[in-house]
């Protein structure tokens, strides 16, 4: 009995020890696993739009076109690419001799950049938004574009007039900006869609805003009838100015008013 006792009790500090062995990894992991959780940065990716036209096209001819067709036109288009990328060696050079400021992108043909914006009341895709244009901004210049797709419904006015803020960049870089609209570009949606140079929306999308609305319920009566008080101090003479239990004056009122309509 005496040995048992003894085996029982090695057994449960060996239980013991490793139920503490175990929960001391399992911390140090998640510990571990939050840091880098936390520190890990987000990534653009970017995608050549010419090659996925190109697979769309290249699709129908081998459906349309007779194989002797199709064999000369590419016999063609390989001639012609030989031909750009001479042409485009040769300005590079001219470029390289005049020391021109913009060596690094001389030669090249125009860009049109395209990013897209769906936007949420919070308009949480202006983190995505802003790293995307500070990466266009990193090589474009004034004779390529952007192009925002841009969906909407609106939402805060402090988080879209972020988003905003995010396209004037491009207005002080004078890259020009144009947006398309499918669907709905609406209040704060409608307010970056008025910063494009060119807007192009589907004959059916929604446009425009509909202005700031402010409605609540008041309950001061209700309060004063059963003799209930209820009391607001303040650091600021409008910090309150329409309140559900408070007393609501005509100077709120008025307030109110004057910050809706500008």
């Amino acid at each position: 009995m005496e040995f048992l006792s003894e085996y029982g009790m090695f057994v449960a500090k060996v239980v013991t020890t490793v139920i503490a062995i175990v929960v001391v990894i399992s911390v140090v992991s998640a510990s571990g696993g939050r840091g880098r959780r936390g520190g890990k940065k987000g990534t653009v990716r970017v995608s050549k739009l010419n090659e996925h036209f190109e697979e769309l096209r290249d699709s129908l001819r081998e459906v349309v076109l007779d194989k002797e067709s199709l064999k000369s036109l590419r016999k063609e288009e390989k001639k012609q690419a030989k031909s750009d990328k001479k042409e485009a060696k040769a300005v590079r050079k001219k470029s390289a001799d005049e020391d021109s400021d913009n060596s690094s992108t001389a030669g090249s043909s125009r860009r049109v950049y395209v990013i897209n914006f769906k936007g949420n009341i919070a308009a949480d895709a202006v983190v995505c938004l802003r790293e995307e244009i500070s990466a266009i901004l990193s090589l474009a210049t004034p004779d390529d574009e952007v192009l925002v797709r841009l969906e909407s419904p609106g939402g805060m006015v402090h988080a879209y007039g972020l988003a905003s803020s995010q396209l004037v960049r491009l207005k002080n870089a004078q890259i020009p900006l144009t947006i398309c609209v499918d669907k709905v570009a609406a209040s704060g949606g409608y307010m970056m869609a008025c910063l494009a140079d060119k807007l192009v929306a589907a004959p059916f999308a929604i446009i425009g805003s509909i202005g700031v609305l402010v409605q609540l319920p008041n309950f001061h009566r209700v309060l004063k009838k059963h003799e209930v008080d209820y009391e607001i101090i303040s650091a600021g003479e409008y910090k309150r100015t329409l309140t559900t239990f408070g007393e609501i004056t005509e100077k709120g009122r008025d307030k109110v008013r004057e910050d809706v309509e500008t």
